[in-house]
C-alpha cells in the first residue's frame, strides 16, 4: 500500500497512476470529468471491485470530487452556484440509498475550537433541522416533509468518548436511515485546501489523512448508509516542499527549456523522499493557509446550504 497521505480518492488514483506509470483508467475504477465554468469542476470516481479498492486504498463506491477555485474571494452569487452544484451531486447520492422521505441525521466532526478543524461544527449551526416540529408540531409542518435532526458530537479528545461509540447510540435510540457526515480531511495538494469537496457514500475514518485515525464511521460499524462530505483544510510539510519543489523545477525548465535530470526529477513524486528528511527533525509539521478563517467561513455557507438544499 501506497503512503498516501490524502483523504481525497482522485488524488489517491492520480498518485497510483504516476508510480505506476498507468495512462488507460486503473482496473476496477470508473472516472469522468466535467467542467461547470472556470472556477468550478467536478471529477467522479468510482470504485467497482476489488483490485480498484485495493489499489488506492478506499473502499467499493462513489467518490465525486468538486474543485471550487478562488474561494477565498468568492462573492455571494459565486458561493450560491458552489452550493447548487453541491446539492445536485449529493442528492444523486442520497438518492441511491433512501428515499424522499427517510430520516437523515447530520454529523459534523472535528473540533470548533482549532480552526481547520471546526468545518463539522459550523455547518452543524446551519442545517434546517425538522425531527423536533415534525414531533411536536406536525401541523405546522407541510406533509412529506422529511426529519432532519443534527449533532456536532465533538472530539476524542475532550468527551473521552470515539465519535462512533457516540453515534451508536443516537442511531439505536432514533432510527435514521441514513447519516451525512461532514469532516476535515488531508490533502495531497496545496491548492486544494479549502477549495475542494469530497462526497462519498463509503463512510469516512476520522483523522486517517493526518495519520490520527479513529475507529470508522460506515455503514459496517452502524448499520445504516453513511454519506461523508470532506473537505481538505490541512497539508503536511512534505507535500508543500513537494509542491514547491515541483514549481522550482518549472521554473528552471522554463528557463533552461530542457535537462534531463530535471525533467526526471518533475516526472517523479519526492514526497517519500522530502519527509525522510524532515521526520528526524520533527519538521513534518501539518500546516494551513494564513487566510483559512475566510475559507471555512465560505465553504460553510456552501456546505450547509448544499446539504439543506438536498435533504
Amino acid at each position: 500500500m501506497y503512503n498516501f497521505r490524502t483523504d481525497l480518492a482522485s488524488e489517491r488514483r492520480d498518485i497510483y497512476k504516476k508510480a505506476n506509470k498507468i495512462e488507460n483508467e486503473i482496473d476496477g475504477i470508473e472516472s469522468e470529468k466535467e467542467e461547470i465554468n472556470e472556477n468550478i469542476k467536478i471529477e467522479r470516481v468510482k470504485i467497482t471491485n476489488e483490485a480498484g479498492e485495493k489499489a488506492i486504498g478506499k473502499p467499493i463506491g462513489n467518490y465525486v470530487t468538486i474543485d471550487i477555485k478562488k474561494l477565498k474571494i468568492a462573492q455571494d452569487e459565486e458561493i450560491e452556484k458552489a452550493a447548487e452544484i453541491l446539492s445536485n451531486e449529493l442528492k444523486k447520492i442520497v438518492d441511491l440509498h433512501v428515499d424522499s422521505k427517510g430520516e437523515v441525521l447530520v454529523v459534523g466532526l472535528g473540533n470548533i475550537y482549532v480552526t481547520p478543524d471546526s468545518l463539522g461544527p459550523k455547518v452543524i449551526n446551519e442545517i434546517e433541522v425538522t425531527r423536533h416540529i415534525i414531533k411536536y408540531l406536525p401541523q405546522y409542518v407541510e406533509e412529506g416533509t422529511r426529519m432532519v435532526s443534527a449533532i456536532s458530537p465533538g472530539v476524542l479528545g475532550t468527551t473521552g468518548i470515539e465519535t462512533v461509540e457516540i453515534l451508536k447510540g443516537i442511531v439505536q435510540n432514533i432510527k435514521p436511515k441514513m447519516l451525512i457526515v461532514i469532516d476535515a480531511l488531508a490533502s495531497r495538494s496545496i491548492e486544494r485546501i479549502s477549495s475542494t469537496v469530497q462526497i462519498s457514500d463509503t463512510g469516512i475514518v476520522p483523522g486517517a489523512g493526518v495519520g490520527n485515525a479513529r475507529s470508522e464511521i460506515s455503514i459496517k460499524t452502524l448499520g445504516i448508509p453513511v454519506i461523508a462530505i470532506g473537505i481538505p483544510t490541512v497539508v503536511e510539510t512534505a507535500v508543500l516542499v513537494n509542491d514547491s519543489l515541483d514549481l522550482f523545477i518549472k521554473k528552471l525548465q522554463d528557463e533552461a527549456k530542457s535537462n534531463e535530470y530535471l525533467n526526471k526529477l518533475k516526472e517523479e513524486d519526492n514526497y517519500e523522499e522530502i519527509k525522510e528528511v524532515l521526520l528526524p527533525n520533527d519538521y513534518n509539521l501539518i500546516v494551513t493557509p494564513k487566510e483559512i478563517d475566510d475559507l471555512i467561513e465560505n465553504m460553510k455557507d456552501i456546505v450547509s446550504k448544499g446539504i439543506n438544499r438536498t435533504l
